[in-house]
């Protein structure tokens, strides 16, 4: 089955727990599809860049998932109907990568960056 990285942004007034539900609910969306979620992260609440619907910070999350099309269609569909779900990003991976996602790890662990000119 094809590998799909998807991140997605919850409205800024939910609680915790509520935006890590979310992320447990679409999870179930794609195991009732065919599909399984491989791994999900929780990434907080963040300030955007611009506004979004008013909101000025949002609740991000990551997820990996290993499900055919029609799975990551029908979840992505929900998503964008879902009232506290503002944006919704799907990538198709050759392969995921191990370990936590560059977001959640310490800055030691990113590696050397390329020098500044």
């Amino acid at each position: 089955m094809p590998l799909y990285e998807h991140v997605f942004i919850s409205r800024q007034d939910l609680s915790n727990a509520q935006a890590e539900g979310l992320v447990e609910h679409f999870g179930t969306v794609l195991s009732d599809n065919g599909g399984k979620l491989v791994d999900s992260e929780y990434w907080g609440l963040k300030t955007m860049a611009y506004k979004i619907n008013k909101n000025r910070k949002g609740h991000y999350a990551y997820l990996r998932t290993d499900a055919p099309a029609p799975a990551v269609q029908e979840m992505e569909r929900l998503m964008r109907l879902h009232d506290d779900v503002m944006r919704v990003l799907t990538i198709k991976v050759d392969e995921h990568a191990e370990g936590p996602s560059v977001q959640m790890q310490k800055r030691e662990e990113r590696g050397d960056r390329r020098e500044r000119r």
